[in-house]
Parts: C-alpha cells; sequence; structure tokens
C-alpha cells in the first residue's frame, strides 16, 4: 500500500515521535503544526538527517477549511494519506464534576470527535482509491480509570471509542481499518513541571514498574500502520504496563 502519513499534533510530544518512527518505515510523512513552527521543522530535519522524507504543514484541524486545505497540500506534496494519526489535543483542565460546563464538554468533543470525522472524512476517499488505509486514533486510559476531575475529558475519549468502531465497520469494505492506541501517562516536554513525587506515586501503580516512554507508543503505532495489522480494526489497545489490570 504506497502512499504518505499524516500525524496532526506532530511538532513535538507522542506527535513528533509518531512521526519520527512511522518515518524510520519508509513513508513520507507530514508533520502536521499549529503554533510551533521551529518544533516542526526541527521534527522534518530529524527525519531527513536519518534518510526519511517529511514536511511540516501548519493547520487548525479543528477547522473545517483547514482540514481540506492541509490534505490537499499533504496529497499535492507527498502524495495520497494512506496512514493518518489524528493526535493533536488541547487543554486538559482538570474540573470537579460540579463544575463542569457544556463549553468544557464541547472543547474536548471539538478535540476527540470534531478534528477527527474531519479528517476522517478528507482522507478516506483517497485511502479507498489506493485501495486501502489505517486511521490510527490515539485514546486514553483515563476512560477506564474514571480520574475524577477528568470527566469532560473522559467522556471525549469514550465516544472516541466509539467513533472507532462505527468507523472500522463502515470503512472495512475500503480496505481501511480504523483502531486506537490507548497511552496511560507518558511524560513528554508539557509535564516537565511535575513534580517527581507524583511520577514515583504513579510508577508504584504499574505492574511493569516503570514508566511509559513516547518510544512504547509509537512502536504500537508503528505495528497498526503495518501490513502485519492488516486484520485489526475495531480495537483499542491500551500500553500503560498493565496500570488498568482488573
Amino acid at each position: 500500500m504506497d502512499g504518505s502519513v499524516l500525524v496532526t499534533g506532530a511538532s513535538r510530544g507522542l506527535g513528533a515521535h509518531i512521526a519520527r518512527r512511522l518515518a524510520a518505515d519508509g513513508r513520507p510523512v507530514a508533520v502536521n503544526y499549529l503554533p510551533d513552527r521551529e518544533d516542526a521543522e526541527r521534527v522534518v530535519a530529524d527525519i531527513e538527517r536519518a534518510g526519511g522524507r517529511a514536511a511540516a504543514f501548519r493547520a487548525d484541524i479543528t477547522d473545517e477549511g483547514d482540514v481540506s486545505a492541509l490534505v490537499a497540500a499533504v496529497e499535492a506534496q507527498l502524495g495520497p494519506v494512506a496512514v493518518l494519526v489524528p493526535n493533536a489535543t488541547g487543554p486538559q483542565p482538570m474540573i470537579d464534576a460540579v463544575d463542569v460546563t457544556w463549553q468544557d464538554h464541547l472543547d474536548q468533543l471539538t478535540f476527540f470527535v470534531k478534528s477527527p470525522t474531519l479528517l476522517m472524512q478528507a482522507v478516506a476517499p483517497g485511502m479507498r482509491a489506493l485501495g486501502g488505509g489505517r486511521i490510527i486514533q490515539i485514546g486514553s486510559d483515563l476512560f477506564e480509570r474514571a480520574e475524577a476531575g477528568m470527566s469532560a475529558y473522559s467522556a471525549a475519549k469514550g465516544a472516541q471509542i466509539s467513533l472507532t468502531r462505527t468507523w472500522a465497520r463502515e470503512l472495512g469494505p475500503w480496505g481501511i481499518t480504523v483502531n486506537v492506541v490507548a497511552p496511560g501517562w507518558i511524560p513528554v516536554e508539557r509535564h516537565a513541571a511535575i513534580e517527581q513525587q507524583y511520577v514515583d506515586a504513579y510508577r508504584q501503580e504499574v505492574p511493569l514498574g516503570r514508566m511509559g516512554t513516547p518510544a512504547d507508543i509509537a512502536d504500537v503505532v508503528a505495528f497498526l500502520a503495518s501490513d502485519g495489522a492488516r486484520f485489526i480494526t475495531g480495537e483499542r489497545i491500551t500500553v500503560n504496563g498493565g496500570h488498568t489490570i482488573d
């Protein structure tokens, strides 16, 4: 299956690691960003130094016009999108359930329902023409953990799972697989200010006895993007060292 990879929110954090990892498998990678042009260009430079091909594309993936323009630009420069990783996210504030507003819910649904829907609709025709494709959503194990203060986020992540399952059924006849990778807490740049005591407390709850790394997530995404996962669809793969084992 020929084609390119589009990773949204790929200028830093998990998205950057996923972009580098997928590029290592030989596909051209579109590194989407919004405010972080320099960071996106660094990811592209990393990929090119390793022998891969990549380009940075600015777009607000919550805006319908921007998404259409983004996919058109990627297709023109790198080829039709064969692998889509809707990774971009926004702020995830902790808010007591009694204080959550409808806007708080909409803020999360915008990133985990609206944006993936716009992206799926933009890339699906090209994937169909290719004879198949991969859509790999980035979820969260908070849906299972039901952490206090995260009701809006967790509800949107639950909706994301439902989208994935339904899309898998609808897009399957076109050869498109749709899955969710659900990380546990994977410390990245935005967690730099968190005190070590909280990291240690979390790690003690993980059966494998360590924190997850971005590479742990990127490797699973790469597997789902590969031919080895050709008969896997509608699934949610939790990558958290066993943190949510019942």
